[in-house]
């Protein structure tokens, strides 16, 4: 029999006939390469291997470089965008999404055809037209870059008939048929880990994979698309992309206080305290039913903080700088460690590089182990460095004051205002005039200042006339802003109001006038009843004294008198 196969083998080398194994999909496919373990241990549900033979004859293989890759789309050329949701904890779902972006002025119509777009010139696209034959460059709605619709013979659909052998992927498997798959015209193969995964689909692809039994570490996932061709299916796009499978839960941790000028510098202020929000990367909700607990440590030998809550807030009281960490804890199910494999006489496998071990376990702890699945106690770190320094902690507004101004009134009336504040002394104000909702700024001004130890300024604005206002006051210095805002009223302009207000001055004056008058008659009446009759020094006296009473009572309202006052004739040694 031997030599039968060597005459065969003979014969067909003479007569020079193509000996060619069959292409498997890490033929097409293969650019990165797996180790047999690897391939062995990340068994991923659903995918099947890439030592499967490729239908070349389906699917034709085009070398990278080839130049019939330009010709594989009318009209310009189709790009892939491969996107994921990594880095994904072992154990949850990673997804990825493909999606199609094709030449200018196309797109994918409701069934799956590929038409121009309405009032969309495109120079690449009229050249494509005028080679068949097209010269009207105005493109309208029904112009079609590919009508697959259309095409298709009812034929080609059914099932069973020597006419829908083509209706296969690469590795001859039938393409599922659920409701509206005639409208999907591209294949989509994915490949990672020696594995691959086949999907039919329109612009778009979407796929999720459990990474229960995937490797730890970055790992590349590859996805090549192709269109239908008559008959078979031509490749348009390739397109590969980095993925990472962690076993430490991803975390991020955001840093904000009140006044600070810059959140991204990590640089806080002493005496407020400052919010941290922890977020887990968990987009596949594999942690929805662990109970997390979250350590905090914030290097301030304040002790360790342990809460449920993934927000907390925390006050540094002095300055300096504070090594932060924080250690998320969450228990999961997940799949027991493989046993220790017992001696035997085969031969013992070559020891994988730590890059390469499968599932590592120093970011976990075992717990309850069962014969099926273990409770895993999976753990996610964070580390910063933060410095904390003296800044502004309060602004307040103690006083509003109208400036005196000259009649007539200006347009724009001017105010001061009193601030006051506490912390560090702030070297700029900053002034905000907005309407009464404090949304529509109508006026900002900037302007630096020196202020003392104390933190009392006055700042002076002005106003666009009568109304209500809403006042921001903004102070800062390098590293704090503080701010406060205040309403204020400025009343109208009326002229009448000034008049109203000087007559009712005057009727007051001469109110206290008629009082004073009264008064002085009263007492007049008084003193003439103990007033006797001749021309006595003691008479003269007490009519001195009654005229200088009256006197100081007008003087308050007959000022240019005063050279009247008996008292400036009274001189030493005069009678």
């Amino acid at each position: 029999m031997e030599s039968l196969f060597g005459v065969l083998g003979f014969l067909l080398l003479a007569s020079g006939l193509p000996l060619q194994a069959a292409k498997r999909f890490r033929d097409v496919l293969g650019h990165e390469q797996y180790p047999g373990h690897m391939r062995m241990h990340s068994q991923l549900r659903g995918w099947s291997s890439d030592e499967n033979e490729w239908d070349e004859n389906l699917y034709p293989v085009w070398k990278r470089g080839d130049g019939t890759w330009k010709n594989s789309w009318g009209g310009g050329h189709v790009q892939a965008v491969l996107t994921s949701d990594s880095p994904a904890l072992v154990g949850s779902n990673i997804t990825f999404v493909v999606n199609l972006v094709f030449p200018r002025c196309q797109k994918e119509d409701a069934n799956g055809n590929i038409v121009y777009e309405k009032n969309c010139r495109n120079a690449q696209a009229s050249l494509s037209l005028q080679s068949v034959g097209i010269t009207d460059l105005g493109f309208t709605p029904d112009r079609y870059v590919y009508n697959w619709t259309a095409g298709a013979e009812d034929g080609d659909w059914e099932g069973g008939t020597s006419q829908s052998q083509h209706l296969a992927f690469p590795d001859r498997k039938p393409f599922p048929r659920p409701h509206g798959w005639k409208k999907w015209s591209f294949v989509y193969v994915f490949h990672t880990l020696g594995q691959y995964f086949q999907k039919l689909g329109r612009c778009s692809a979407r796929v999720s994979v459990n990474t229960v039994n995937m490797t730890l570490g970055h790992q590349v996932m590859e996805v090549t698309v192709f269109r239908r061709y008559g008959r078979v299916y031509i490749p348009i796009a390739q397109v590969k992309d980095v993925y990472v499978i962690t076993d430490q839960i991803p975390i991020f941790v955001t840093m904000s206080q009140k006044n600070d000028r810059n959140a991204s510098d990590e640089t806080f202020l002493r005496d407020l305290p400052i919010v941290f929000d922890v977020l887990i990367h968990d987009p596949s909700h594999f942690l929805n039913d662990s109970a997390i607990s979250y350590k905090w440590n914030f290097g301030d030998n304040t002790g360790l903080f342990v809460s449920n809550n993934h927000t907390l807030n925390h006050t540094y009281v002095l300055n300096g700088t504070f090594n932060l960490n924080l250690t998320v804890k969450a228990a999961v199910s997940g799949p027991c460690p493989s046993p220790s494999p017992s001696p035997s006489p085969s031969p013992t496998p070559p020891t994988p590089s730590p890059s390469l071990m499968p599932t590592g376990y120093t970011s976990m702890e075992l717990n309850d182990i069962s014969n099926e699945n273990c409770q895993i106690n999976r753990y996610g770190y964070f580390r910063a460095t933060i410095t904390i320094v003296e800044g502004i902690l309060e602004v307040n507004v103690i006083q509003i004051a109208d400036v005196p101004m000259p009649m007539p009134w200006p347009d724009k009336p001017l105010m001061d205002f009193t601030v006051t504040c506490k912390g560090a002394t702030p070297t700029e104000v900053c002034t905000i005039i907005s309407d009464p909702t404090c949304q529509m700024a109508q006026n900002r001004v900037c302007s630096p200042v020196a202020v003392d130890e104390l933190c009392l300024l006055s700042v002076r604005r002005a106003f666009n006339g009568s109304g209500t206002y809403c006042v921001n006051f903004t102070l800062g210095d390098e590293t704090s802003l503080a701010l406060t805002s205040t309403l204020i009223s400025i009343p109208g302009k009326d002229p009448a109001s000034a008049l109203r207000m000087v007559n009712a001055t005057l009727i007051s004056i001469g109110c206290l006038a008629v009082f004073v008058t009264m008064v002085t008659i009263l007492l007049y009446k008084k003193h003439k009843a103990y007033q006797s009759i001749g021309n006595c020094p003691r008479k003269m006296g007490k009519g001195k004294s009654l005229s200088v009473f009256l006197s100081h009572a007008k003087a308050p309202f007959f000022r240019g008198n005063r050279e009247k006052d008996p008292l400036l004739q009274s001189k030493p040694g005069m009678p």
